[in-house]
């Protein structure tokens, strides 16, 4: 048997990006011959401290934990066949793991779904910033046999590093993710979003837009927002929610209507999507800002919609508010989107075939 050891930060089914791009094919990877090992540097306590305190002392205490941990995972590393790296070996300036396996002449794959040459710092990460290198990416590419991406914009940057790149979109297990139907006793028309802490921010993007349906319709809509239990806006009546796995797809289908606004510029053309994506998986309406690759996602009007500036924000989510079939349309479209071009069913021979051929 084959066996890949996959090089990133979080525990299995913790982090969105990995299970997206690589953790949900690992059942049919094996079933397939191939053993994946997923190898992590940050563990749930460490979360609590990287992501939510700015406790300096502690943060570099985990950078330290994560160097050793990333030791051990190498130690037998001419056991595997292949290396897949998602965005970087560990959150610091070094390369030295990555020159380390190129040495031992083991293939590997970079993996990655954002801009991440682009300086993105959390405010509870801004003092520890120092220690990140966003350009470290253009010493990494040139050491791997191939690049995986999420999207054109991605692969047009490590063009500039390698030659061999497949662009693979990030995908839904539409099996898992799809509708049920709703429990909307109230009447209520729920305008959803899910994110974390650190990008709350797009969310607020377009407060005005929310703050004149909510004078416009009152207590006919009501916003959701998902992900950051910590965040509160008294003029919408907004208390975030808990992220909680085992209810995700219950989550998702309590929307009426999923929002992604994004701003533009460098770092949103590298998104892929994904919480578009999702929205559109459980055939609610998902109305996304008209950046980067959503513009490959959706036409507007027929399997979502792609607003541009304030006033056509309100016209469109006006719409959808008000004409029920309208949102059972564009839902169901989106639906079928998923199904047809981002769908884990469509990609996971890609992902099969490439990682035999890179074997051999």
């Amino acid at each position: 048997m084959k066996k890949i050891l996959f090089l990133a930060h979080h525990r299995f089914d913790r982090s969105p990006g990995q299970r997206y791009r690589f953790e949900q094919f690992f059942d049919f990877l094996e079933n397939n011959g191939i053993q994946c090992n997923l190898a992590n540097i940050i563990n749930e306590n460490d979360e609590k401290y990287l992501y939510y305190s700015k406790n300096i002392l502690k943060k570099l205490k985990i950078g330290i934990k994560s160097f050793f941990r990333r030791w051990k995972h190498l130690k037998d590393i001419e056991s595997f066949d292949l290396v897949v790296i998602y965005r970087e070996v560990i959150p610091t300036k070094s390369i030295l793991f990555e020159n380390y396996i190129s040495k031992k002449n083991i293939p590997m794959v970079f993996d990655f779904d954002d801009a991440i040459w682009v300086k993105d710092v959390s405010d509870v990460n801004k003092k520890i910033s120092f220690l990140k290198d966003e350009k470290k990416i253009e010493k990494i590419l040139p050491l791997c046999k191939h690049i995986t991406c999420g999207n054109d914009f991605l692969a047009n940057y490590a063009s500039k590093f390698s030659s061999n790149i497949t662009i693979i979109p990030s995908t839904v297990d539409t099996d898992y993710y799809k509708p049920i139907e709703k429990q909307n006793k109230d009447g209520q028309v729920k305008i959803g979003w899910v994110g974390s802490h650190t990008t709350v921010k797009h969310f607020e993007m377009i407060t005005d837009v929310y703050l004149k349906l909510k004078s416009k319709y009152n207590n006919k809509i009501d916003f959701v927002l998902i992900g950051d239990e910590s965040y509160y806006h008294e003029k919408l009546g907004i208390k975030g929610l808990k992220w909680e796995n085992k209810i995700e797809v219950e989550l998702f289908n309590s929307f009426d209507i999923g929002i992604m606004p994004l701003p533009d510029n460098e770092w949103a053309k590298g998104k892929c999507g994904m919480k578009g994506l999702l929205y559109m998986s459980v055939g609610i309406p998902s109305v996304m800002s008209n950046v980067g690759m959503n513009k490959d996602i959706i036409v507007h009007g027929k399997n979502g919609f792609l607003p541009v500036g304030e006033e056509q924000w309100v016209e469109v989510l006006s719409k959808l508010i008000e004409d029920k079939e309208l949102r059972k349309k564009i839902g169901d479209e989106g639906r079928q989107t998923v199904l047809e071009k981002y769908s884990k069913n469509k990609i996971k021979k890609t992902y099969l075939d490439l990682y035999t051929s890179l074997m051999k």
